[in-house]
């Protein structure tokens, strides 16, 4: 299997996993999108909580340039660990969400 295929297999297991947690209050869905032809991968949270509605996005990372760049993060511990500890090294992660968009020094 070539690096991007690895890649692509592990973002779509971490952030599967992510969608099979449940919040702890509130009626709200945990939906993954994959778009393989695009490299866009996400994770929205959909439903009601205490009378609001709840939507958007809790992560979104695309592949790009054999780099794993995470655009938005919005887990309580972060998705760059779990990438690491599956086997993406860090000098191929990007975070975007940070001005100074580089690849990681230390994790």
């Amino acid at each position: 299997m070539d690096t991007i295929t690895t890649y692509r297999e592990i973002v779509k297991q971490v952030i599967s996993d992510y969608a099979k947690l449940r919040p702890s209050h509130g009626n709200i869905r945990l939906d993954v999108i994959f778009d393989e032809m695009r490299d866009r991968y996400a994770l929205m949270q959909i439903g009601w909580d205490r009378g609001r509605r709840i939507r958007g996005n809790l992560l979104y990372v695309i592949i790009e340039n054999g780099k794993v760049i995470i655009e938005y993060d919005g887990m309580e511990c972060g998705i760059t660990q779990d990438l690491v500890n599956k086997g993406i090294p860090e000098h191929d992660i990007i975070l975007a969400f940070l001005e100074e968009s580089q690849p990681l020094a230390r994790v």
